[in-house]
């Protein structure tokens, strides 16, 4: 399993006083000095956190570090004020790989996956981003039944959402935590069958972390706001390098 850190919280700490204090590239030159994969961005039309400027500042330092860029979206976002749209983002920045989510602007953060009625748009949309990036995925819900049914040939990965299996390990209650554990094995093993990547993320952090990892099916994991959170506490660096330990066993 690699680790992925998403960046934005940064982002909507430093948006808040219109500077550039903290840092963007400061925490973008920590973080790839450790032994991740490399860095997660999340650019909304609002730009309350990632602005498209950040996208392209930040890929060339990923890339200068030998790391890999992610960019999550929405592909129906259009241009929209300063927002280019999220697509021009993509044939712009060219990252290593695009994320796409189904989630609109005035959602707080990303909280559900592509449904299969989804499908022709999603295509299209693929169709169209997968030339500029490696890999191309989608954000899945871990309860989906036919995960065949939403995967074109431009697609090569998934990303599950870990939201339900989060709140139910907040609960303490190892049925709750064992039913989604089961989603989640289920939906990997679908998409290994497929010849997916599997990526996950979604409300993970120290203490939850550990199972996925022992499921030995996910290859990559997105943490960002627990990672800001648990940094405020530990120090950046440190709270990194917990992480790692918990991944690398």
């Amino acid at each position: 399993m690699n680790l992925s850190i998403n960046l934005n919280k940064i982002a909507l700490l430093r948006n808040a006083r219109g500077e550039d204090s903290p840092s963007l590239e400061y925490f973008a030159n920590q973080a790839l000095k450790h032994e991740i994969a490399g860095l997660t961005l999340h650019p909304r039309p609002d730009l309350r956190h990632i602005k498209p400027d950040d996208v392209y500042f930040l890929k060339k330092i990923v890339e200068d570090e030998g790391k890999l860029l992610n960019i999550e979206g929405n592909p129906l976002e259009a241009k929209r004020d300063n927002f280019p749209g999220y697509c021009e983002i993509i044939e712009e920045a060219k990252p290593y790989q695009a994320t796409l989510v189904p989630d609109d602007s005035s959602q707080i953060t990303s909280d559900h996956g592509w449904q299969s009625s989804q499908k022709d748009v999603l295509t299209n949309y693929a169709e169209r981003i997968k030339p500029n990036v490696s890999v191309l995925s989608i954000f899945v819900d871990s309860d989906t039944e036919n995960l065949a049914e939403l995967i074109s040939p431009d697609i090569n990965a998934i990303e599950i959402f870990t939201g339900p299996y989060a709140k139910a390990f907040a609960t303490g209650k190892q049925n709750l935590i064992g039913d989604e554990l089961r989603r989640i094995e289920k939906i990997s093993l679908q998409a290994r069958d497929l010849g997916l990547q599997v990526n996950a993320g979604h409300d993970l952090d120290l203490t939850n972390l550990q199972p996925l990892v022992k499921l030995n099916l996910i290859d990559e994991v997105s943490i960002g706001h627990a990672i800001i959170s648990d940094s405020l506490i530990n120090g950046f660096n440190t709270t990194i390098n917990n992480y790692l330990e918990i991944i690398n066993g």
